[in-house]
């Protein structure tokens, strides 16, 4: 797809960058180190957005006239944010908090040019099954939860076996809800 500058990519997940080769876009992937940090008092579904925002103004300093598209992926349980793990025994406290229960994965998006910004969160609510240790563990060690917020990858093991339903995008809980992106890069970044 063909927009009016050249689409930058401010992360370094695979996962967007998979996404966004799908839907037909051109891009360079550019990260920089960013420190993750927000307000106390902001709300967690807020956290995405603010994040990504963030993202997005840092990569400007060092961006001309490209178009900068940034994301940020947090899973929120009983209102607290479930972050990317620490190590593999936080990794399995996390899945074990959220096997049986319901969660939400909110997807902050900022997108781009000198002259524009636009931004937006998109949430999906997951259900997974009562997972047994045996099935948490198996995951933790065959597959590699550290990089991914809530500690799991929808499409991976873990999604096909456990996921009892989505209310949502389900590619927002992949880390990029790229109908919404695909339609404001072709509406107002064309």
């Amino acid at each position: 797809m063909k927009l009016s500058n050249e689409l930058i990519l401010g992360s370094g997940s695979p996962r967007r960058k998979q996404l966004l080769q799908d839907a037909g876009f051109k891009f360079q992937v550019k990260t920089i180190p960013f420190d993750e940090v927000f307000p106390n008092e902001l709300e967690p579904e807020n956290v995405a957005e603010f994040l990504a925002i963030r993202k997005n103004r840092e990569q400007r300093k060092n961006i001309a006239d490209q178009i900068v598209l940034t994301a940020d992926t947090v899973v929120i349980h009983k209102n607290k944010i479930l972050g990317k793990p620490n190590s593999s025994k936080e990794a399995i406290q996390t899945i074990k908090s959220l096997s049986g229960d319901i969660h939400e994965v909110i997807t902050g998006v900022c997108i781009s040019t000198r002259q524009k910004l636009i931004s937006f969160s998109s949430g999906t609510e997951v259900k997974l099954k009562k997972l047994s240790s045996e099935e948490i563990e198996f995951y933790v060690t065959n597959f590699q939860p550290m990089d991914k917020a809530g500690s799991y990858a929808i499409q991976e093991w873990i999604g096909l076996i456990g996921v009892e339903w989505i209310k949502g995008a389900y590619y927002n809980v992949v880390g990029l809800p790229i109908a919404e992106v695909y339609e404001i890069l072709l509406k107002e970044f064309r």
